[in-house]
This record gives structure tokens, sequence and C-alpha cells, in this order.
């Protein structure tokens, strides 16, 4: 089969690979949607396995790229349960291979395994942008049948992430949140909290994702390159600033912004991968009793209960996309993505 694979320096290349057989434990899907996501374009913009090396992943291997799988269950290895999986499940994919067994693995975190994480999907194991893709059994998530492949897709990370973010700021729906950065992951974000009751503030330097914010529920909208972000939360919050933050770009600045622009008691998360960010200790943390989280990602838990969530309240998480392309097209679709205005693009097949 032909598997989309990211050559290095802006380069996508389409590239040939065994069809998948599934061993002991582990099963074959047919893919039907693969999400992009944004920290996709550490890899594709980075020079060749420079992008893995900055996260701390090591692969010398060529990978097929998308850490978004979705797809229907089409073959089943030994030792596989029907409780496990059957052939013509609807899933989705916890996108990382773990040990299995130690203690976070066992209960769904497997991005955290005590042995080391043997494979990231997308990154150092293959991915989802080809028509099949292996994984172990464990990894599998079911899809509620009222949930599009699409909508499976984006819950597989970037939504996924915002859920586990939000869910790590205990946020509630009398609180005000600062969300920093409206691509997909912050949109998501921005959809998830408006659902939980809280007032949203968004902010990025792109007017054209604001306005789609605003679509997505923000009560607020703040571009930082025209006002001075933590005045202009404060002033919409009576002088207080924010419950709780969060950052998704990735930015040191806005990083910066997401610690000072929470009241006293507040909670700044950051999510986006990567970076640096330096803080004046005292007046930002210290002397405001600022808690500051760091969140990568979700556990398989955490990825069921936003699925259901998303179910529960009908929310059309399909609203993201403002692409959707075939695998041929990938050349085309990272360009475009790259560029950082539009909105989700997914692969569907």
């Amino acid at each position: 089969m032909k598997g989309v694979v990211f050559a290095g320096d802006r380069r996508v290349t389409f590239e040939d690979f065994a069809d998948p057989t599934p061993g002991p434990g582990e099963v074959v899907l047919e893919i039907k949607a693969s999400g992009m996501c944004g920290s996709d374009l550490k890899f594709y913009r980075a020079a060749p396995g420079e992008a893995a090396k900055l996260l701390g992943f090591s692969s010398a291997r060529a990978v097929i790229a998308g850490h978004e799988p979705c797809g229907v269950v089409a073959a089943v290895g030994s030792g596989v349960s029907e409780r496990e999986a059957r052939v013509g499940q609807r899933v989705m994919v916890h996108h990382y291979r773990g040990c299995g067994v130690c203690p976070h693995c066992s209960t769904g975190w497997m991005q955290l395994c005590d042995e080391g994480v043997a494979e990231v999907y997308g990154a150092t194991g293959h991915g989802a942008h080809a028509p099949y893709m292996k994984v172990p059994a464990r990894t599998l998530v079911v899809l509620p049948d009222t949930l599009s492949f699409e909508t499976g897709a984006a819950i597989s990370c970037g939504t996924g992430t915002a859920w586990g973010a939000l869910k790590r700021l205990e946020l509630t729906g009398d609180q005000t949140v600062a969300i920093f950065g409206q691509g997909p992951v912050g949109l998501s974000a921005t959809q998830l909290a408006s659902a939980m009751g809280a007032r949203v503030i968004a902010l990025d330097i792109s007017n054209e994702r604001l306005a789609r914010a605003k679509e997505f529920g923000a009560d607020v909208l703040v571009n930082p390159t025209e006002t001075n972000a933590v005045d202009a939360i404060r002033q919409a919050t009576h002088g207080l600033g924010a419950h709780v933050s969060l950052d998704t770009s990735s930015s040191s600045e806005a990083r910066r912004q997401a610690v000072q622009c929470v009241r006293t008691w507040g909670k700044a998360c950051f999510v986006g991968e990567g970076g640096q960010v330096t803080l004046d200790v005292s007046p930002d943390m210290l002397r405001r009793q600022v808690t500051v989280i760091g969140s990568w990602t979700f556990s398989t838990v955490g990825q069921a209960e936003c699925a259901t969530f998303i179910a529960d309240r009908k929310i059309n998480v399909d609203e993201l996309f403002t692409h959707r392309w075939k695998l041929d097209q990938a050349d085309e679709a990272y360009r475009l993505f790259d560029q950082q205005t539009t909105g989700k693009g997914v692969f569907v097949m």
C-alpha cells in the first residue's frame, strides 16, 4: 500500500509499504478518516529527523504520517477477544504504544509508559495516512454510532487533547477560561468549554481564526497584535483575570501571558509541544498562588469520555474541518495547512 511520509523541509512523499498483518494481540484497521494536527507541522517543516529529536524521540526509519486515526476493524490477530475488538467495529485509536503492563499503560496512559514510549504513531511508528494501520487491540477506543469517522479522528488527538487539558484545569460552568491559539486544538477547547457552560476568551493573531472562534462559542475575542492581551483579559473579567487559561500555541509570549492573565489562585495549562517560556517567578506565580500545569494529550479512558460527552450533547465537531482531502492530495493539503490560517483538515478514505 501507499503511505504518506514527511520527508522533511516541507516535503511530502508517497512510499510503498507492505500491507499490515495482525500479530498476537493486534488488529488491522481500515482507515476511514485521518486528521491533520498542528503538531504534524513540526515534522513537516523540520529537517529530516530533527523534529523527532526536538520532541525527545528518535526514529531513523521512514514512517507513515498521521496520528489521528479512525476507522473500522478489518482483521484481528490471535489472542484478541471479541470484547476487545471485532471485525467491522467502528473505533478510534489512542495513538501511542507502550509496554502495556506498567501502572501507566494499564490505566490507559501509554504515553507515560515506565519503560519509555515504544511508539508514537505518525512520528516513530506507522500512522494513519494510509489505507490500513496495525495497532495493539488495547489502543482501540470505541467510536459511538452517532459520531462520524471525521469526528473520531479529531477526538483521537486535537479535540481529545483539548478535553484532557480542560479536565486537568477542572473547568466549571461558572468560570472564565482564556484560550491562547485558535488552531484545531484551541478551537476544540473553545467548543468544549462553551458546551461545559464556561465563558470563553479566545486569543489568536489571526482575525480569521478569531471569527471562527466566535462561531464556536467564544464570548470575547482578543488579537494580541492589536492590544495588550493580559490587560484585555483583565478588562473582561472585572479586573481579576481569568479563572484558568490554556495555551495551545507553543508561543513563548503566549505562554507567559497565559500565566500572567489568570487571577490569584488561578491555573494555567500548556499543551502546545516544544519551545520555552521565561517567567518572573515571584510576581507571575508565587505571590498570586498560580498553578502551572502541563497536559500531554489524554488516556484511553479520557478519550472515551470525550467521545461520550460530544455524542450526548450533540456537539458538531465536524464543523472544525474546513478542508477534506484524499490521500493523493497530501502535498497540497499540507502546503495549505502550513499557512495556519485555515481550520482543520482531514483525509477521508
